[in-house]
């Protein structure tokens, strides 16, 4: 079932829990990813990163998600992540993507708050959600967080301000997170996600969900992080599942069904661990 965020992340900020959102790129991926969360009864993210949309790849990460979403009995969300763009905002949107990242947090104030409206007008004709991201959160979704820029944190009084004169559905918040692979584990601002929750008239997400102690995890979730993104534990657990086909292999060409078997193998067992971690077994 492909449906847009906002029941979605509603009924999680009611009832406590987060839904995750996978970055995917190929179909080995958005397979592993729908199947873990179908066997887990699980809603879920399929998440495209411009970076990864290149090309045709627009096409087909939108195509195939859309082309398998009846076949699963979970609610399933299309979203484009972390777009800087209002072109490519546009572009997910005629593609069927049912949600929407506008990320201007690296700009002023006042240019985030005029560029996230003009995507909640933009995602508004095809019933799309819009996620846009207020304070900074650092780190990149593929380099290693030391090339990249520092997190800045978003501030409570600034919350009401954005919501109210962007109408965005979804806000992004920096509570210590980063993107990318830690080369420290942060340590969230708990105090200030209650902060924000506590004055955000939409549901909160968290950016950087890979390699945050699991205790974290649910500390926020609990305080109101309603989505968490993930992407380099997946990516991790892609490349250690190509290892060990590498190492257990009998012959120089392995049939392909056993190889991806394993990669996807290493995968879901993150994708489980991260459905758990988010509270959403079960919840469809």
């Amino acid at each position: 079932m492909l449906v847009n965020a906002k029941n979605l992340l509603d009924s999680a900020r009611a009832l406590h829990y987060a839904v995750p959102g996978f970055d995917c790129v190929e179909d080995v991926m958005i397979r592993t990813v729908l199947d873990t969360a179908e066997e887990l009864r699980s809603p879920v993210f399929v998440m495209g990163y411009p970076d990864d949309l290149a090309g045709r790849g627009w096409n087909y990460i939108a195509g195939l998600t859309r082309a398998v979403a009846d076949s699963y009995t979970i609610p399933i969300v299309l979203h484009l992540d972390h777009s800087r763009s209002l072109d490519e905002v546009r572009k997910a949107l005629d593609l069927g993507f049912t949600s929407v990242m506008f990320d201007g947090s690296d700009l002023p104030m006042d240019q985030n708050i005029e560029r996230s409206r003009q995507a909640v007008r933009l995602a508004e004709p095809y019933g799309a959600t819009v996620e846009a991201e207020l304070g900074l959160v650092g780190g990149s979704e593929v380099v290693d967080l030391a090339k990249t820029a520092e997190n800045v944190l978003t501030e409570p009084e600034d919350v009401v301000r954005f919501v109210d004169e962007t109408g965005v559905d979804i806000l992004a918040v920096s509570i210590g997170t980063s993107h990318g692979v830690y080369e420290r584990l942060p340590v969230l601002d708990i105090p200030r996600l209650e902060r924000l929750n506590a004055v955000s008239r939409v549901p909160l997400v968290m950016h950087g969900g890979s390699g945050t102690p699991d205790d974290q995890i649910q500390e926020a979730v609990r305080h109101g992080i309603c989505k968490l993104n993930i992407y380099a534990d997946n990516r991790i657990a892609m490349w250690n599942g190509f290892k060990a086909v590498v190492a257990e292999a009998t012959r120089p060409d392995p049939p392909p069904v056993e190889y991806f078997a394993k990669v996807r193998a290493a995968m879901a067992q993150n994708v489980r661990q991260k459905i758990e971690l988010c509270l959403s077994k079960g919840r469809c």
